[in-house]
């Protein structure tokens, strides 16, 4: 068995290192045409050659689907992160990621269990499912009668999403009533890219935007007006956390702010005459008001567009930290029996010259980021008033404003669900509670008492480098040898689960109070309860609104 699994594992690597080398092979320069075309044929049919001898003669049976899905995916991931194959199978959940929408109810699910029933976490605002009457902590018993019990999370989501227009019946036993089975008619279900717009004060005005997805530069626009009718001196843009989307929209965005036929981005591919040109082809709506725009490690790909750019002409204050580095162009080409091939087709420039993609995208930081770069190994460049501005990776911030650090026990809290899970319980015992501005949550060791008896990792950092130590000393057999500091160090490390909940309360409470609000007055009001404690955003805000 251990010499047939040798076998398996061999001949998978073997298809794989063929596939690459059918692919490095095609892709060299070659002397012509003609000897770029005999190399493709010559690899492919090699490639296709060991495929059928496989299929034919391979003394188990072979999955022919995966091993060459594998091949694919291996061939793909020695380019670069970002070019990957969507088969027919996958497309849909690739168009939601693009366009932030999807057919279905309206709501996030939750269940704890395979056999327990399914439990409305959150319906949005305004969805089919809210307008049914579908609240926060109602359970759904079957969907067009069939039990949820058995069905995973993944299954029951599944059978609420469909064609828009149809209808799905959901027996649901009311959090605080009785059982009844309620017919909701699915939608297109679109998930604002623009997450929030409103006044942080009398002059700040505040957008979040979450994805460059279609029609966000309209919505951009909208909310300037919006904004503007209430007072706004200084418009804030927060793209932290913003991995991009659509180029087009970037353009729009930019274009907001700046003269008309202005260049936002220049996008080169491999092949000469490939250079394809991004102008702003609309009337700004203001080219005055000071404009900041946050930014950290998440931003990237149309978040560096737009600060690059609104950098470039001076025309924005970048705050944060620098961004993630992806100055790459991905294309959509169709594929044989409706798959998809997102592939990387150029590189970007802003409109200073700069690229914005990292000069190494496959060594980053923990978090994500761009390591350090020598200014050796970057170039100049100038804005245009004459500031001096430079590649290598990511967009520089004009003031570095760090984000708040939380403890390994807050990640292991949010992560695990345990936050999530204890709003839900906090809703089934509170019938309501005050508008979000006078909402403060206070019962903490109500808290520590439900969480205690959760399974999750509650080491700190240090008593989590302390077990890699540990192990690593055991590795050497050398435990022995310094077991008695060893024993010294671990007692001053432990701490009970409930001592270190009470230690990181501050940590902790605004996660669990954003958590209970979004569940009584839905997505908006967590993001007001997440800009109180925003101490990124309140350092960002005391910026002078600078005139380059």
């Amino acid at each position: 068995m251990v010499q047939f699994q040798r076998q398996t594992d061999k001949m998978k690597k073997t298809i794989i290192l063929w596939a690459l080398a059918a692919f490095f092979f095609a892709s060299m320069p070659a002397a012509s045409a003609q000897s770029r075309s005999f190399n493709m044929a010559k690899w492919v049919e090699v490639y296709n050659s060991i495929l059928k001898e496989l299929n034919r003669s391979y003394v188990d049976s072979l999955e022919a689907g995966r091993i060459q899905r594998a091949g694919i995916d291996a061939m793909l991931s020695a380019l670069d992160p970002y070019t990957l194959y969507v088969p027919e199978e996958e497309r849909e959940d690739f168009q939601m990621m693009l366009t932030n929408t999807y057919g279905g109810i309206g709501a996030i699910i939750y269940k704890p269990e395979v056999n327990g029933n399914v439990i409305i976490n959150e319906p949005y605002e305004n969805s089919p499912a809210a307008r049914a009457g579908i609240r926060c902590g109602d359970e759904v018993l079957a969907i067009d009668g069939v039990s949820t019990h058995g069905l995973t999370s993944a299954q029951s989501s599944d059978r609420m999403r469909g064609k828009p227009g149809t209808t799905v019946v959901l027996t649901i036993q009311k959090l605080r009533g009785e059982t009844l089975d309620v017919p909701v008619v699915r939608e297109r279900i679109s998930l604002p890219s623009v997450q929030y717009v409103g006044m942080l004060n009398e002059a700040d005005g505040y957008i979040l935007l979450d994805k460059f997805t279609e029609g966000v530069g309209q919505a951009i626009r909208e909310g300037y007006h919006t904004l503007k009718d209430q007072g706004m001196k200084r418009l804030v843009l927060d793209l932290r956390g913003n991995g991009g989307g659509l180029l087009n929209e970037a353009v729009n965005i930019v274009s907001l702010f700046v003269p008309r036929g202005s260049v936002v981005v220049t996008a080169k591919g491999r092949q000469a005459g490939s250079e394809e040109v991004y102008k702003t082809t609309s009337d700004p709506v203001d080219t005055e008001i000071p404009i900041l725009v946050l930014v950290d490690s998440g931003s990237a790909s149309a978040s560096e567009i737009v600060s690059g750019a609104l950098q470039d002409y001076d025309r924005a204050t970048i705050v944060g930290t620098r961004t993630y580095g992806k100055g790459l162009v991905q294309s959509i080409r169709p594929m044989p029996y409706d798959g998809q091939l997102k592939v990387t087709t150029a590189k970007y420039y802003t409109p200073s010259g700069r690229c914005v993609q990292a000069i190494d995208y496959s060594h980053r930081n923990e978090d994500g980021s761009v390591g350090f770069i020598p200014d050796s190994l970057t170039h100049e460049f100038t804005t245009a008033h004459g500031r001096k501005v430079r590649d290598g990776g990511g967009i520089t911030p004009d003031f570095t404003v760090k984000a708040q650090r939380y403890s390994r026990l807050t990640y292991s809290l949010v992560l695990s669900g345990i936050v999530e899970q204890y709003a839900l319980k906090y809703v089934q015992e509170h019938e309501s509670i005050p508008t979000v501005e006078d909402f403060h949550y206070t019962d903490y060791e109500d808290f520590v008492a439900y969480a205690k008896d959760k399974e999750f990792d509650y080491r700190s950092s240090a008593r989590a480098l302390f077990d890699e130590m540990k192990k690593a000393l055991t590795e050497d057999g050398l435990t022995q040898a310094v077991s008695t500091e060893l024993d010294a160090l671990e007692k001053s490390l432990d701490m009970d689960k409930a001592t270190f909940l009470r230690l990181k309360k501050d940590e902790i409470i605004p996660f669990i109070e954003e958590e209970i609000v979004v569940r009584y007055y839905f997505q908006a009001a967590g993001i007001r309860v997440r800009i109180r404690y925003d101490n990124q955003l309140h350092e960002a805000l005391k910026q002078p609104a600078i005139s380059w």
